[in-house]
């Protein structure tokens, strides 16, 4: 009951005042927040964006966002059928039966891109014939390709005397304008704000015209967003006049500051800003001298009101805008979770802090903007580089299908003819399909017998700019992470927030589905589960990550960086990474670094090394003047090490950190033995072909070494640092586990020991100050570089190779025995299912560590079932958590089968009459607890199993843990009854489903 009711309220939380139509609102939603006026109606959204979509291909979990399609005037334009409001619309709709007063056409995100690249929403304007025509003209190409477009009258509402709490006005097409709008409107009404957006300018009939002036006058607050275009509108004027004569006006200068906006500067085109766009404005729209210059002095009058959205404030802007006009309706609630969101992601948005050694990569960086927002703006602009024509770049597509348009497949054979040369425009051209790269298009195009995917993305693998998705490509240690950082650094401000992911295929999909805590979603398996209807594993599953992206698919814009990606597929069930993310063409953009020639038949950003110069500053840090041999020698430097950036750092941070030129390092490196190590599989690739980089690390540990001692902590730290998982390791951790390594001299060990014991009282001081001291020591030398958490460190994926494959006894085993003595579950997940890897042998994997019996049994109370119930109730992931119980109860088998095996002991063999006694008669305590913990797996396993429907697996393990608990505890006791219990509900959905079926 409790479960339904959370669900009903949820329910009417996110529908609003929608009444019967079956939409999805935006979360903690107030009944008038949803009252943004009618999809067909808005005068502001760009076509670029708009949707409406119901085919059987999109995502069921697209949402309808603020868009109220049967609203009341004096929202619309509603119940008029010109193409003029259908032409600025912007909605987005589900899959959803639609009720013929609902919807415009079937699909009309396809129609957008028609014009939405092109003239209409960016580069010019389009009259209504013109836009008549193109809409008729993608209608025949529509129904050429069996597909509905059929336009439906649209029913007004009785209610005329509806309110908003902003009305938002704008003036212009500049995709950044509306790019913010947008987010500003979006953002508003996820707090429980009702908008009503509108550009006036763009309609012509008076009737329109009208109801938005009614929505002005019944509208709390007026946020009016000037450019310097709006002074030449007559529509901003009359905003500007009316709402400060009803003093709640809100400006925000967009691109301007207050400063800008002088009378006098303006008419007398004062200064580069109002040179061009200045004059005696009135009279390009026939206007009153008088009141222009009354509204351009009103806003002087707006003290309190100095919101400025410049290039990099975008955030901070629209934070501030919420947060006041949330204290001027009196949501206080709404002002304290604003605050609470800041603090969370001023802590927890980026992995690391920025770089301030960053150098170069100008170029990558214009292109990442370029490919994700299709224009560049701002300081970057200077920096702006010419794209060239490539002979199989020869259009801006991801693949042709179906749907493509007779003009596209003409383009395509114009453009295959070869008789164009040369740099060639961009062109935009691009269908639903194309775009988004649903899975179901992926089925059609299976894979050949012979040669795999390689084959089909090469012949239609392009870049796509504009899209909202990139990829960056590389060899290790070449600066991928480094990029992105600084990408994400520099253009935060764009997005709501940064969202980082760590792309490993073991640990992908957890890290995806953590992004819980940051976007406030719930994606508890409890939530998952439908009372009618029995839902499998993967539905579940697929249900929680549906929610996370259903929060990315919002029209608030987020940054998400998947770092590392290892492979396309999920290494668990095999499934494709791309189903994790949002339909690509949306406001969230996403970049993805990849050591893979291609991700998702994508062309990558090839990122190649970095030039003499920059490589010669980033290995003189420290500005030292050397002698023209010197620099000749640091040149050898970089192309022995590969001109890789780690490589460069590790050189430059020697250099500045130790008294000796290049020269003298050179030679080190050279003389420095490399100790023999296994460079197999295909993880150790990199480090085949660099061995100067594996002798530059043998060297950083000999430094190591050399001040403090043989074996010192922070080269142990290095060692164990490979067997923890790619995520922030914390010192602390990484020091225990550094200490856990045997010794090589048992000698040394035992008076260690003894000195310990002696000096008990001083060891936790010392060992503080000795971990923050090696810490710091692997910092200043780039072997590790420092995380946005407090007292965590990270490693560079070759150094953790190279620690593996050093093949140091005892390592994986000492970092087994630290995470289970002292891992946190809240904090240290990831290390936990690393050590998991390392004790199950998951897969393929063989078992590297094994446990005595009585730390076998702690780990299983203490760790195992607590990470898996974790795992599956928290984060609904049901298939690793099962696996895991499952390998667990593998292991138990194999040391209770142990246990009953017969022993020889040398005193029984002088002793002939004895007979030969097994461990669980020597240690019968022991054995018992071994038996009891392998029920209560066994019994965990069953009730989790009933939460996806396998009751007959769940119904043989429950009465095998009902077995051992009987032997040993009796009928009577406690969770022998609870075992049984759970039998018994197994039973009869055993029984029920049987009946059914």
């Amino acid at each position: 009951m409790e479960m339904g009711s959370t669900l009903n309220m949820d329910f009417q939380e996110e529908s609003g005042t929608l009444g019967s139509l079956p939409v999805t609102t935006s979360r903690n939603m107030s009944s008038s927040s949803s009252a943004f006026f009618s999809a067909n109606q808005s005068p502001f959204f760009s076509p670029r964006s708009s949707t409406c979509q119901f085919s059987e291909s999109t995502r069921s979990d697209a949402q309808c966002d603020s868009a109220n399609l049967s609203a009341d005037p004096p929202s619309s334009c509603s119940g008029i059928q010109g193409t003029e409001c259908l032409g600025n619309a912007r909605f987005d709709l589900p899959d959803m039966k639609l009720e013929p007063t609902a919807c415009i056409s079937s699909d009309f995100r396809k129609s957008d891109h028609v014009v939405s690249n092109g003239t209409l929403s960016s580069y010019g304007h389009v009259g209504d014939n013109g836009y008549y025509d193109l809409i008729a003209k993608h209608r025949k190409q529509m129904r050429s390709h069996d597909m509905s477009f059929s336009p439906v009258p649209i029913s007004l509402s009785s209610n005329r005397n509806r309110s908003y709490d902003i009305y938002i006005g704008l003036h212009g097409r500049k995709p950044s304008l509306q790019r913010f709008a947008n987010w500003l409107r979006a953002e508003l009404e996820l707090q429980g704000m009702s908008c009503f957006v509108s550009d006036r300018a763009r309609f012509r009939s008076s009737r329109k015209l009208g109801l938005m002036e009614k929505a002005m006058d019944v509208s709390s607050f007026g946020v009016v967003i000037l450019t310097r275009k709006s002074f030449k509108n007559p529509y901003t004027i009359e905003e500007l006049r009316f709402f400060s004569s009803k003093k709640n006006l809100v400006p925000i200068y967009f691109d301007l500051s207050p400063g800008d906006c002088l009378v006098r500067d303006i008419v007398e085109k004062r200064g580069e800003l109002w040179e061009k766009h200045g004059g005696e404005l009135w009279f390009l729209y026939g206007g009153l001298e008088k009141e222009w210059k009354e509204a351009v002095n009103g806003l002087f009058r707006v003290d309190e009101w100095k919101l400025e959205a410049q290039d990099g404030n975008w955030r901070d802007c629209i934070s501030r805008a919420v947060s006041l006009l949330a204290m001027r309706l009196g949501r206080r609630s709404v002002v304290e979770q604003m605050m609470r969101w800041r603090e969370k992601v001023e802590k927890e948005e980026f992995p690391f802090p920025r770089n301030e050694n960053f150098v170069g990569r100008k170029k990558e960086l214009s292109e990442l903007e370029f490919i994700l927002f299709g224009d560049i703006s701002g300081e970057t602009e200077r920096d702006y580089f010419e794209l060239k024509a490539r002979s199989k770049r020869k259009n801006l597509m991801i693949g042709w299908s179906k749907s493509s348009s007779v003009e596209e497949r003409l383009g395509k054979r114009q453009w295959g003819s070869g008789s164009r040369k040369g740099k060639e425009p961009v062109i935009w051209k691009e269908s639903e399909k194309e775009i988004e790269m649903q899975s179901t298009e992926r089925q059609q195009n299976q894979r050949p017998k012979g040669g795999g995917w390689t084959s089909r993305r090469k012949k239609s693998a392009k870049i796509v700019y504009g899209k909202g998705i990139a990829c960056v490509t590389g060899d290790s240690g070449i600066g991928k992470t480094e990029l992105l950082l600084e990408f994400a650094y520099r253009y935060h401000q764009r997005y709501k927030m940064v969202l980082w992911i760590g792309g490993e295929s073991r640990y992908i999909r957890q890290n995806y589905l953590n992004l819980r805590s940051l976007l406030e979603v719930d994606v508890r398996v409890e939530n998952c589960i439908d009372k009618s209807k029995m839902k499998s594993f993967d539905e579940q599953e697929e249900a929680a990550i549906s929610r996370i992206r259903k929060e990315l698919m919002r029209n608030i814009p987020f940054l998400v960086v998947i770092d590392n990606l290892e492979s396309e597929k999920d290494w668990w069930d095999q499934k494709l990474i791309m189903d994790l993310l949002p339909r690509f063409g949306g406001e969230t953009h996403i970049v993805i670094s990849t050591r893979l020639p291609r991700v998702m038949n994508l062309e990558p950003l090839k990122l190649s090394y970095l030039s003499a110069v920059e490589a010669m500053s980033l290995m003189q840090v420290n500005a030292k003047e050397y002698p023209i041999a010197e620099i000749d020698v640091l040149r050898t430097i970089e192309e022995k090490v590969g001109r890789l950036t780690l490589g460069l750092a590790i050189v430059g941070a020697i250099l500045s950190e130790l008294p000796i030129n290049p020269s003298r390092l050179l030679d080190t490196i050279n003389r420095m033995p490399l100790r023999d190590i296994s460079l197999s599989g295909r993880e150790a690739h990199s480090l085949r072909k660099n061995t100067f980089l594996l002798q530059l690390f043998e060297v950083c540990f000999s430094i190591f070494d050399h001040a403090v001692g043989p074996r010192s902590l922070a080269t142990r730290m290095v060692l164990v640092s490979g067997w923890f998982a790619p995520a922030a390791i914390p010192v602390s951790l990484l020091a225990l586990a550094a200490r856990k390594i045997p010794e090589k001299h048992k000698r040394t060990c035992f008076w260690r020991k003894v000195l310990r014991s002696l000096t008990c009282g001083f060891s936790s001081s010392y060992s503080k100050r000795s971990e923050t001291e090696a810490s710091s020591m692997l910092l200043r030398f780039n072997i590790a570089r420092s995380s946005t958490k407090e007292g965590y460190v990270h490693f560079n994926e070759l150094i953790k190779v190279y620690a593996r494959k050093k093949g140091v006894t005892g390592v994986a085993h000492a970092m087994v025995q630290a995470i289970v003595s002292r891992g946190s579950l809240s904090l240290h997940s990831e290390h936990i299912w690393a050590a998991c890897f390392l004790l199950f042998g998951f897969g393929n994997d063989p078992i590297v560590v094994e446990l005595r019996v009585s730390e076998l049994l702690y780990l299983v109370k203490e760790v195992i079932l607590p990470l898996a119930i974790r795992t599956f109730i928290t984060f609904s992931r049901c298939r690793p958590a099962l696996e895991l119980l499952q390998l667990c109860t593998n292991a138990l088998e194999v040391a209770d089968q142990a246990f009953v095996t017969p022993v020889e002991k040398w005193f029984d063999k002088s002793l002939c009459w004895r007979p030969i006694k097994t461990n669980a008669q020597l240690n019968p305590c022991l054995w018992q607890d071994l038996a009891l913990s392998r029920a209560t797996v066994l019994e965990t396993r069953a009730k989790l199993l009933l939460r996806g429907g396998q009751f007959d697996i769940g119904d043989d393990l429950i009465r095998k843990a009902i077995f051992i608990r009987t032997s040993i505890c009796g009928e009577d006791h406690p969770d022998t009854v609870s075992a049984h219990e759970t039998l018994s509900k197994l039973t009869r959905l055993l029984a029920n489903v049987q009946t059914h079926t």
